[in-house]
């Protein structure tokens, strides 16, 4: 229950705050809510994950990554969710054709990805690099005319 209220309490707040940092910089609201929001949703399991990384042991290491792979799955599962059930059950317009293919598209990458046994470093730069690479792929979708 507290945590359902300290949400209610401070969306909104939230959601004005991104949105006034993207007027201020002049810069679309999906774009600077895309890559603020998620990092201020997720910064437990951020701080956690830095935390056991930091011993450097296999395991630990593993159990950060396998930690910031499940919130960022079922962050995404979940918001993506809510959102198509928001479009259907109030009959909104459809405009979020080129977000809504980034995200599934990254939720299969991730989820083929995430099946492999062994993790590298270079496994740790396609993963870091997929965030970057969503956003600039809805730029090249909405360029191309997707909405």
């Amino acid at each position: 229950f507290m945590g359902t209220a300290l949400v209610l309490l401070f969306s909104d707040p939230m959601v004005e705050v991104l949105s006034e940092v993207a007027e201020r910089i002049d810069v679309p609201p999906f774009y600077v809510s895309f890559i603020l929001a998620p990092l201020a949703s997720n910064a437990s399991e951020v701080i956690a994950s830095q935390y056991y990384a930091a011993k450097k042991t296999r395991k630990t290491i593993t159990v950060a990554l396998t930690a910031l792979e499940g919130a960022a799955s079922m962050n995404n599962t979940f918001c993506l969710a809510i959102f198509m059930a928001l479009i259907f059950f109030r009959g909104l317009a459809w405009q979020y054709t080129a977000e809504t293919i980034s995200i599934i598209l990254v939720q299969l990458i991730m989820g083929v990805w995430c099946l492999r046994d062994k993790m590298s470093s270079f496994t740790a730069i396609i993963v870091f690099s997929i965030f970057p690479l969503s956003v600039l792929f809805v730029a090249l979708l909405e360029y191309l005319g997707l909405d």
